[in-house]
């Protein structure tokens, strides 16, 4: 049974999760504890800042099948990645070095090859760029992993006939961000991601690939059977020749899928962590991810100091498209510029980006109100139930976020 210590007003954590949680989020340490906890070698953490204040912080599991999950264990976080590649990309325009609006070739010029020359930055951004498809521009896992490589065939490459309609760019997004951000200051995405988010927030973290030696973020290694299913030679063969069906099957079939490719997760060091993937290799901490969504749900502050202008923040909570996406199915992912909304309870009115698993960042700027939430567990039976993991984080948290404030404003009128 989970209840609350009077003397602290913190939750009583059961003996399998470690860290702290207010009174108010009991119920939410509960579903933890029975979701993400009691998963041989796998685990994760959770953490909820509320108004920069941080009021749960919970972990619980396995990083590796011989080493506990604790505060500083990060996890691929894969398309969560993509919210801070973004961020990035919004650090730059506030400094006035990118336009949201002029074209991506106005400052890399080699991107206005094959009539890319109007592409804007806002269009890439929100998922309109036409150039999701991978067969194009990489013929395996080799390709994908010289990220210098994929930005330079990226410039060179052709949109398709959904260049302006919304279309996940599922591995594209991060070098077509990283060869932009390049361009403008001549540095990589992995080192913007230390200069530019997790320096200025005092979020170690916060790395992508793997953490550089001597940082106190440590990566889980992935749990479960990964995309294994996807290496069986008929599986193969049948997403090769989804390549040129119409629809939706075919737009994720390219978005996704090259031969080989399933091997990027193999092994306990994975050829992902190994190179420079703005869309996907992300090893984030629970804490890492809500300290860069709590600057986003507070106005651009962290900690008293500016992060991101009031502009600034005002362009990335705006939808810039609520048609369906064409290769998730026609979900109604409501892009905005590098994050996205849900229709689910608790997060219609936030924004954010959930990563391949579950794993992600959030923010509800109407509580000042930020999550991350993490795991390591990665297999093809499990997927579909921690892929909506979020459908019972965000829910709890805002409700315990509600409960929270009705106990401060209570207790403000005694203290006086």
């Amino acid at each position: 049974e989970f209840v609350s210590n009077d003397a602290t007003g913190l939750v009583d954590l059961p003996a399998t999760v470690g860290g702290y949680a207010a009174a108010e989020f009991g119920p939410l340490v509960r579903t933890f504890a029975r979701m993400v906890g009691g998963h041989p070698g796998a685990g994760g953490a959770l953490t909820v800042h509320l108004r920069g204040e941080p009021l749960v912080e919970i972990w619980t599991g396995e990083a590796q099948p011989d080493r506990a999950w604790d505060a500083d264990t990060g996890a691929i976080v894969f398309s969560a990645t993509k919210g801070v590649a973004a961020t990035v990309i919004h650090r730059l325009a506030d400094r006035g070095l990118i336009d949201y609006d002029a074209p991506v070739a106005h400052y890399w010029p080699e991107f206005a090859a094959n009539g890319k020359g109007r592409i804007t930055v806002r269009q890439v951004l929100s998922h309109r760029a036409g150039l999701y498809g991978l067969p194009a521009i990489a013929r395996g896992l080799d390709d994908v992993l010289d990220h210098r490589m994929m930005e330079d065939n990226l410039a060179a490459a052709e949109p398709d006939h959904l260049l302006g309609v919304p279309t996940y760019h599922a591995l594209t997004y991060g070098w077509l961000l990283a060869g932009l951000a390049r361009a403008v200051t001549g540095r990589g995405m992995a080192e913007l991601f230390r200069t530019e988010v997790a320096e200025p927030l005092g979020a170690d973290g916060i790395h992508l690939g793997r953490p550089p030696a001597g940082s106190p973020t440590s990566a889980a290694v992935l749990a479960g059977n990964k995309l294994s299913a996807v290496g069986v030679n008929y599986v193969s063969l049948a997403l090769g020749r989804a390549y040129a069906l119409p629809g939706a099957v075919g737009a994720a079939a390219r978005a996704l899928f090259l031969p080989g490719l399933d091997q990027l997760l193999e092994g306990d060091d994975p050829p992902i962590l190994q190179t420079e993937l703005g869309a996907g290799n992300g090893v984030c901490t629970a804490t890492g991810l809500a300290t860069v969504y709590g600057a986003l749900a507070n106005d651009g502050m962290h900690q008293g100091r500016r992060f991101l202008s009031p502009e600034t923040i005002t362009a990335v909570r705006r939808v810039e498209s609520y048609r369906l996406d064409r290769a998730l199915f026609y979900i109604p992912m409501m892009w905005h510029m590098g994050y996205h909304s849900l229709p689910v309870p608790g997060a219609h009115a936030g924004f954010g980006h959930i990563g391949l698993g579950g794993s992600f960042g959030w923010a509800e700027p109407r509580l000042g109100l930020s999550v991350g939430f993490v795991h390591n567990r990665l297999g093809i039976g499990a997927m579909s139930l921690d892929q909506i993991a979020s459908a019972w984080v965000l829910p709890l948290v805002v409700r315990g976020a509600h409960a929270a404030r009705r106990t401060t404003t209570l207790a403000e009128p005694a203290a006086a």
